[in-house]
């Protein structure tokens, strides 16, 4: 069993993955039989604090798996557990999960970061400036997709990110995420209040609510398939992969996403764990 932990700066998603049956479809052939990544048994997704201490860390993830039944304590842990993969993008919470592994965990642990291999070239001016989780979706969505793929991960920030048709992280854009602009539109207009994220009846909005949720909603999908085109037109014709919190919010909007995979993140990090490992 591997644990895979994504910390992001709003959210942290932790997923269990576990050795797939005989016969069960990897890969880019689990497209042929559809369903969910393959391995990936459980998820959560938890607010992230970057407080936390690592005594912390280790009581929450000990909790979750016991919600599923999973009591992974002394020697089961030494059956069960086969190693913790990180990307992070928090470094207080990413020294946490070190010391919480080396205390509470002896197993392996892979965190994403320069000197870790990933099987991907990085074509970036600095291959040390791309994010780990940048580099986990690209390494996911060549996994499940025939290249050239662009992954578009919306969460705090909306991410684009590139792989070329010979498998190389090319780069991609960086843009604020819809949480982080609806923050500052409410912070900035007094006469504004919150709203909730949600496709409203019309594109031309008959209350301030519906004005707002238009105007995120509809521009959000705009901004995404403006820049995935202007992408395609630079790359040539792509898959446009989405993931991320707010994906399932704006993949059914938009003209050019043409799939969605909620946890490549998750499947990404695996990936990595095992080519720097001996687990498979």
């Amino acid at each position: 069993m591997l644990l895979a932990i994504d910390v992001g700066n709003t959210q942290t998603v932790i997923g269990v993955f576990e050795p797939s049956t005989a016969g069960e479809p990897t890969g880019r052939d689990r497209s042929k039989a559809g369903g969910e990544i393959p391995y990936l048994k459980h998820h959560w997704r938890i607010v992230t604090v970057a407080e936390r201490t690592p005594d912390e860390h280790a009581l929450l993830l000990v909790e979750l798996l016991r919600l599923v039944g999973l009591d992974i304590r002394g020697e089961e842990l030494k059956r069960h557990l086969s190693g913790i993969a990180v990307s992070s993008s928090v470094p207080s919470v990413t020294s946490a999960l070190r010391e919480m592994a080396q205390r509470w965990f002896p197993v392996p642990v892979v965190v994403i970061e320069p000197g870790v291999r990933t099987g991907m070239p990085i074509l970036y001016d600095n291959p040390k400036e791309v994010g780990a989780d940048r580099i986990a979706n690209a390494v996911g969505a060549l996994d499940l997709l025939a290249p050239p793929i662009v992954v578009v991960d919306l969460g705090t920030a909306t991410t684009f990110d590139v792989v070329s048709g010979a498998g190389e992280y090319l780069g991609g854009a960086i843009t604020p995420g819809i949480e982080i602009s609806t923050d500052a539109l409410f912070a900035a207009a007094a006469a504004l209040r919150r709203v909730e994220l949600v496709e409203p009846r019309n594109v031309i909005g008959k209350s301030t609510v519906e004005s707002i949720q238009s105007g995120v909603i509809y521009g959000y999908v705009g901004l995404v398939d403006g820049l995935c085109r202007r992408i395609v037109n630079e790359l040539g014709e792509a898959r446009v992969v989405a993931t991320g919190g707010l994906a399932e919010l704006i993949r059914p909007l938009s003209e050019t996403i043409t799939h969605h995979e909620p946890w490549l993140t998750l499947h990404g990090l695996r990936l990595v764990f095992e080519r720097n490992t001996d687990h498979r």
